[in-house]
């Protein structure tokens, strides 16, 4: 693997991060980081799964142990604009202090969303990129903690909150400002003991994709390098053995929990590619969960990237770091960068089939409804790939996968 030994050289900046605690067991810090923010709180979770196992009991001793009132709000499925705004009426008045929210990355960014209106009193819909007047966010925010159940998404660490609506003349867009960044990250892998393997593939899947893409953007610098790296290391390590073995590989879920964390932290600093910017269409004109999106194109759109790279920009950088990647994601040096490709490639394929994520006609997409996702998928994530797709390239990546 090829280093840079004039990294100090090289100007970067990080944007703002949460205060982050990781390891098995920091989830009982929690009553006191609330408490340091009030003793009124809006605990924002997912619809029952966090409820129904063991920390929830522990959980509620500890808020009423210090002093701490309670709302409970509950997210079901991906987070809409009209929820948000629902919640946002319903707790405003309450003098909330503090947004503690514990779930996957739906329930998250639902918590970030809300935690960013409650002072604020306006809808949602005044601040989506892409939809609407977006006005520029001025707050202030209600601090926010962030409490992941599930290794995918890295919302903990962003500064974004995605939400959707579903239906053709749909869209899946973020409210997005540092001021959403929340105060912590409490990141305990005990909390992902009850996933499910199609939860476990979808979100692990998620990660990598997100510490991939943020490896090769055109914003990658040397911090959000080390981190990536780090992480693709950890998901080598992590997800297959948590997938297969289920809640008795601890290690492996630790591992999982840790490169989830470091794909939002990369993400958010460095951007994204083309899987992220099919994400969105997709994921509002079809029924798709993110997850299986990510998990589903990945190795289409790497290999997509790498023909078009090759072509058209054979000096580009992005074709040493996937080189580089699949060094790190396979455990083994490689004499040629095509062998290394051709690695990558297979090793993406494998892990879609042997976690058996679906085909995107499972969902309804069909060769009809392409050009319509293609014409929406230039957002912000698909800036940062490594080379402008051509339509008929982002064309193929669907192609390759349905």
């Amino acid at each position: 693997m090829t280093t840079n030994p004039h990294l100090a050289s090289v100007p970067f900046s990080i944007a703002r991060l949460p205060r982050i605690e990781v390891g098995a067991g920091v989830v009982s810090k929690l009553p006191a980081i609330v408490r340091a923010y009030g003793r009124q709180v809006l605990l924002v979770t997912g619809a029952r799964s966090f409820q129904e196992g063991p920390c929830w009991e522990r959980l509620m001793h500890g808020l009423m142990g210090q002093g701490i009132d309670w709302c409970h709000c509950r997210v079901e499925g991906e987070p809409t604009p009209d929820l948000v705004d629902a919640a946002v009426a319903q707790y405003a008045g309450e003098d909330i202090e503090c947004v503690l929210g514990i779930g996957g990355g739906s329930a998250l960014d639902a918590a970030k969303a809300i935690a960013g209106l409650l002072r604020v009193r306006r809808s949602v819909m005044d601040y989506l990129e892409g939809v609407g007047p977006e006005l520029k966010y001025e707050g202030p925010a209600v601090p926010f903690i962030a409490v992941p159940t599930t290794a995918g998404t890295g919302s903990e660490a962003t500064k974004n909150a995605v939400l959707s609506r579903s239906g053709v003349d749909g869209f899946k867009k973020s409210f997005r400002d540092d001021k959403l960044v929340a105060e912590y990250a409490v990141v305990d892998p005990e909390l992902l003991a009850g996933c499910p393997p199609g939860v476990i593939a979808a979100n692990g899947m998620d990660a990598l994709t997100q510490l991939l893409e943020s490896y090769v953007s055109l914003r990658a610098n040397p911090m959000t390098d080390a981190l990536a790296l780090s992480g693709l290391a950890a998901v080598r390590d992590g997800l297959i053995e948590w997938h297969d073995t289920g809640a008795t590989a601890r290690e492996a879920q630790a591992r999982m929990a840790y490169a989830a964390l470091l794909s939002g932290i990369t993400l958010a600093q460095a951007g994204l590619g083309s899987v992220h910017g099919l994400a969105s269409p997709l994921g509002a004109y079809y029924p798709i969960p993110h997850g299986v999106v990510c998990g589903t194109l990945v190795g289409a759109a790497t290999e997509v990237n790498l023909e078009a790279m090759r072509a058209r920009e054979p000096d580009n950088r992005a074709l040493g770091r996937y080189a580089e990647a699949a060094e790190v994601l396979m455990g083994q040096p490689f004499a040629r960068r095509e062998e290394a490709w051709d690695a990558l490639l297979a090793l993406l394929g494998d892990w879609t089939e042997r976690l058996r994520l679906p085909r995107l006609r499972v969902y309804g997409l069909e060769a009809a409804g392409f050009d319509h996702v293609v014409a929406n998928a230039r957002g912000s994530s698909m800036k940062t790939n490594p080379i402008a797709l051509t339509d008929a390239e982002i064309r193929r990546v669907l192609e390759l996968r349905r």
